[in-house]
């Protein structure tokens, strides 16, 4: 198997996000990814051992590359409130950068296949404790209710951000996705506050 990176893995995954968002994926098939990249057939096995390692791997280098970005973006703020808002503003706006990409993540990785489960598994508990580890730092700084427990208060993050971008893909109207950043922060912040 060739190595995971490069410029035709990059095609196929790009290829990938394009064909599972417009088919779905039970429907999309490896010969339309190939033909999408602009590759043969025979080469996304070069890379991949089949389509759930397709996925499986989209989720894997997408989800990686957002949480380094999140966590170099995080590291110039000067407060866990600031941190929070600037988390939910990049979760959004990265969505909606990339429509394609949002119905992936939020309608096509929603499987009930446990292998896709428990290879999106790892980049999945990376986020969260990112998430954790913002709001500890606000209830060890003061800015946060001393009560708060880290793990509950991850889940209302990630609940929220994760169902608005949910609405937001199957939603027929047109609207910023990020424009609903500053709000959901608001009201995150107050339950969360001292």
């Amino acid at each position: 198997m060739a190595k995971k990176s490069g410029d035709k893995y990059r095609a196929i995954l790009d290829a990938a996000v394009r064909v599972f968002a417009a088919y779905g994926y039970h429907n999309a098939q490896v010969s339309r990814i190939a033909r999408e990249a602009g590759v043969a057939d025979g080469t996304i096995y070069l890379y991949f051992k089949n389509k759930k390692d397709v996925l499986i791997s989209l989720f894997k280098t997408r989800m990686g590359e957002f949480i380094q970005r999140v966590e170099e973006e995080l590291a110039g703020c000067t407060s866990a409130s600031e941190q929070l808002s600037r988390l939910v503003h990049l979760h959004l706006s990265h969505l909606e950068a990339d429509r394609h990409l949002a119905t992936v993540f939020q309608i096509q990785l929603r499987q009930s296949d446990p292998a896709i489960r428990q290879g999106i598994r790892e980049p999945l508990r990376a986020y969260s404790r990112l998430i954790e580890r913002v709001i500890a730092r606000g209830v060890e700084g003061g800015e946060f209710r001393e009560d708060l427990d880290p793990r509950l208060a991850r889940k209302m993050v990630f609940g929220t951000v994760d169902e608005v971008a949910t609405c937001w893909v199957m939603s027929q109207r047109e609207y910023s996705l990020a424009a609903l950043a500053p709000r959901i922060s608001e009201l995150l912040l107050r339950a969360f506050a001292r």
